[in-house]
């Protein structure tokens, strides 16, 4: 088939250079960079959530208790898809009226795998069936309900599905109390180390900010992703390293999108590689503040590496930002009028522009179970790092209306519809690999192989619905209030 170019914008970009966005400074203001924790109430909290575990533990192991009752107190939830079934092989229709079973086997549905006849008809069936009999629930089973309409368990980022849970579960008649409160507590404590380390790294952005005024301060919303990938207090390098990293590349993607003429993305490409500070007087003024961010990062990091014996980690993590940066000029030259002769071209560079690589590579140095094998691991390109990376290119596209949309129109002569529909297939098809590849048993290490679900996770969060949760912080300002701002009142 004949190539295409994506736009024809070229013509209207005087000296090669796109129109310049100027950002707003970050919606926080000093929100969080205000915040001093108060060790005494921490002190409270560890010490209430010790007593009331000790009372959870007597309870569940209480000889009084029977077996089911244990198992309603632990919420264990067992996927068994044969009591949905009917003789026909079919879903049961007197399932049609019966909520929780239906929102059950929908949640369940959402872990499927390409093959699965049943559990697609399922979604199609329960999605139908939740959607006809919302609004006649009581809470908070009808606020479950809605929440699973939007954003399904598997796919959603678990910090935030536990905020959530504790309202839902706060309305139960049948709730325990004390569980109640020692969620509530736990929640609270976890919620205040959060906001002293992103009361960090907003002070650490305030330091190294290069202050262009087309770049974006999305240190809040990066670190939203971060706890998507871990949000356990024993990771707190791992969602630092991923909110420096993320507000790095921000930059970058601003430059490359919104300023950097094709010679001066090609010229930084070069100096970056050459990996010499020194090199920095031949880069125009506002690149040089780029490249001195990039260095003092990479400083960082190295001390870290030698801090942790990560010393191997350090060339691989240099080499996923060449790498990003090589794919954004390649963006911006089809954006600029070179021609793009395939879309599967066009997503094989999205994956590395995608950020999954970096984001990975930085948290390495912090990370005690990865090893060499992980890192060749990575640079294997496995096939759950590319399902999770599509996952992300094609809800972004969707929500900001991306170039590959514009360029499968083209190729495909198809309408906008018809390639919203196919992108929302494409979604679909990549969670399925994704899935498949989560069940698949590797020596990789688990909480490497969790991130590339975070990863996934978060990019549902941010995009769905066709919206862009990380260029309009507004969009995410409530899950961002609930989870780093207001603590739950006990």
């Amino acid at each position: 088939m004949a190539a295409a170019t994506i736009t024809d914008a070229p013509s209207i970009w005087p000296n090669g250079r796109p129109p310049v966005v100027v950002c707003t400074k970050s919606k926080w203001g000093d929100t969080f960079t205000s915040f001093t924790l108060d060790h005494q109430v921490q002190e409270k909290y560890d010490k209430a959530i010790e007593v009331l575990k000790e009372e959870a533990r007597s309870m569940l192991m209480a000889e009084e208790n029977t077996i089911s009752d244990k198992l309603v107190l632990i919420d264990t939830l067992e996927r068994v898809f044969d009591k949905f079934k009917g003789d026909n092989g079919k879903i049961k229709e007197t399932l049609s009226d019966d909520a929780k079973g239906q929102l059950s086997l929908y949640e369940a549905a959402h872990l499927r795998i390409h093959g699965e006849q049943f559990l697609e008809e399922a979604v199609a069936f329960t999605k139908y069936h939740l959607k006809r009999m919302v609004q006649q629930l009581e809470c908070p089973l009808q606020d479950q309900v809605k929440l699973a309409l939007e954003q399904p368990l598997h796919r959603g980022i678990p910090r935030i599905e536990t905020r959530y849970y504790i309202s839902f579960y706060e309305k139960d008649n049948s709730k325990n109390e004390l569980l109640l409160k020692l969620a509530k507590l736990d929640f609270n404590f976890v919620q205040n180390i959060h906001k002293k380390e992103l009361h960090e790294l907003s002070r650490w952005w305030n330091e190294h900010n290069p202050d262009l005024s087309y770049a974006r301060n999305r240190v809040a919303e990066a670190y939203l992703w971060g706890t998507a990938y871990h949000f356990e207090p024993q990771y707190s390098y791992a969602r630092a390293a991923i909110t420096q990293s993320i507000q790095m590349l921000t930059v970058l993607d601003d430059t490359y999108d919104n300023y950097a003429t094709i010679e001066e993305a090609q010229l930084f490409d070069e100096i970056l590689e050459r990996r010499n500070i020194d090199a920095i007087d031949q880069l125009p003024d506002y690149m040089k503040l780029i490249y001195r961010l990039v260095f003092r990062m990479y400083d960082d990091y190295e001390r870290e590496a030698a801090k942790q014996g990560k010393l191997f980690a350090i060339p691989y993590t240099k080499e996923t930002v060449e790498e990003i940066c090589r794919a954004q000029t390649q963006a911006l030259k089809w954006t600029m009028g070179e021609q793009l002769h395939s879309f599967e071209d066009y997503i094989a560079n999205t994956v590395i522009t995608s950020t999954i690589y970096v984001m990975c590579a930085w948290t390495i140095s912090g990370m005690k179970s990865v090893s060499k094998e992980t890192i060749d691991w990575l640079r294997s390109e496995p096939k759950i790092v590319i399902a999770s990376a599509k996952v992300c290119r094609y809800l972004d596209d969707l929500g900001s209306y991306q170039a590959g949309m514009d360029f499968y129109m083209k190729q495909h002569g198809v309408s906008l519809q018809e390639t919203t529909d196919k992108f929302v297939e494409l979604v679909e098809d990549a969670w399925k690999d994704l899935n498949t590849e989560w069940m698949v048993k590797t020596s990789v290490p688990k909480d490497m192989v969790e991130q590339v679900l975070g990863y996934a996770r978060a990019a549902e969060v941010f995009y769905r619905n066709c919206r862009d949760g990380y260029a309009k912080p507004e969009v995410m300002a409530p899950q961002n209030i609930a989870l780093f701002v207001d603590p739950i009142i006990i």
